[in-house]
């Protein structure tokens, strides 16, 4: 794989992280980013959701938003709160959360190896998202916000990331209890010669913005040729922390709700998240009960053997006529960061009538689906923590 050193722009202290950085666009609404960058004229928020200067009833899509976005990066590029690097360069990015790290490596990675599946997606995009954030980059000849990716983990790498992070960091921001630690990396050919026996990299978070960032590049593949390079964060395997995403369902009959027990094992009374793969803690009518999925047919595929696809197969589809997850308004889906206690408050507050608690989806088995060239169901992993927005950008006009 290629990991391409660029001129990022970074803040040019910590203090001027802590008033430009912020969550990554998809995880706030507009309501939420108008309130976290509130009186901060820096927030990053103003580029990745530009929408939040204007009147609430402004579209979000109008020609006029994309153009904010693009001057606020501009105001902060002139202001001096972000500097560039006098040469490129590669970083390394720590994430240390609940005194556990994920390190990774800060890069380039090319379009076209996203095109030609040498960056493997294991789910589907939607265009409407897709061209959102493809006209966000074409506005601002820049790629605002990384992408995530997964690398198998290799012991070259992570000893040269060791070395690396043995130094005090160039920059370091703390928020929401996640600590996100930045190295730069000038004498970066060693690293970049062990990425390249790495035959595959695997999207863990992001697949809009790869997207985007392939359409863009074609866009403006003549008048900004920087445009085929997006910024990625690349963490090996081993070091991920994926949570469970967990679902519930909106509206069901008493019959079918006391069918759940009948057609599946229930194996304990209390536990509101499972300890091991197959079981599921399942809320209702204010009671815990965990039941254990059959175990996938002989010689199934490996998305039928997940978690998430066997609820569908065993309880949601047949029992509580729930149809294609990705456009059915029945179910709804709670990520794991949250906790079985918003499950428990939807329903117990009447906007569910159950709800399942899942185990969490392995990195091992995203990557089984994506070498068989199959897609995850819809919502099967939630990565913890997030990349922040706003530490590295990638202006490329």
């Amino acid at each position: 794989m290629h990991v391409i050193p660029q001129k990022f722009w970074r803040p040019a202290s910590d203090s001027a992280a802590e008033r430009i950085s912020c969550p990554p666009y998809d995880v706030v609404s507009t309501t939420e980013a108008r309130i976290l960058a509130e009186g901060n004229a820096s927030s990053f928020l103003h580029v990745i959701r530009p929408e939040i200067g204007f009147r609430e009833d402004m579209n979000e899509h109008h020609p006029s938003v994309y153009d904010a976005g693009a001057s606020a990066l501009r105001r902060l590029m002139a202001s001096r709160e972000l500097v560039q690097d006098d040469t490129p360069s590669l970083y390394v990015y720590q994430l240390e959360m609940g005194g556990v790290h994920s390190t990774g490596v800060f890069g380039g990675v090319r379009t076209r190896d996203y095109n030609e599946g040498i960056i493997v997606k294991h789910e589907n995009t939607r265009p409407d998202k897709e061209d959102d954030r493809a006209r966000h980059i074409v506005a601002q000849r820049a790629h605002a916000e990384p992408v995530m990716l997964v690398h198998p983990s290799d012991p070259a790498i992570a000893s040269m990331l060791r070395t690396v992070t043995a130094e005090p960091p160039l920059l370091e921001v703390v928020a929401n209890g996640v600590a996100h630690r930045l190295w730069n990396v000038e004498h970066f050919r060693d690293l970049t010669d062990a990425f390249s026996s790495i035959p595959r990299f695997y999207v863990a978070d992001g697949h809009h913005r790869c997207a985007a960032a392939a359409r863009a590049s074609v866009q403006l593949e003549e008048e900004c040729p920087g445009a085929g390079v997006f910024p990625a964060a690349i963490f090996p395997a081993n070091q991920m922390q994926l949570m469970a995403y967990n679902r519930v369902v909106l509206e069901t009959d008493d019959d079918s709700l006391d069918a759940i027990f009948t057609a599946s094992r229930v194996v304990d009374e209390g536990r509101d998240v499972p300890d091991k793969k197959g079981d599921v803690c399942v809320y209702q009518r204010g009671k815990w009960k965990t039941i254990r999925l059959a175990d996938a047919e002989t010689g199934a595929g490996p998305v039928d053997r997940l978690d998430v696809q066997r609820l569908h197969d065993q309880i949601l589809e047949p029992i509580l006529r729930v149809g294609d997850p990705r456009t059915d308004p029945n179910i709804s889906f709670v990520g794991g960061i949250r906790g079985p206690e918003e499950l428990r408050k939807l329903v117990d507050r009447g906007f569910a009538r159950v709800a399942f608690s899942m185990y969490p989806t392995s990195v091992h088995e995203l990557m089984e689906v994506s070498d068989a060239g199959l897609l995850m169901p819809p919502k099967s992993t939630w990565f913890e923590p997030k990349l922040r927005s706003g530490l590295l950008v990638n202006v490329f006009s």
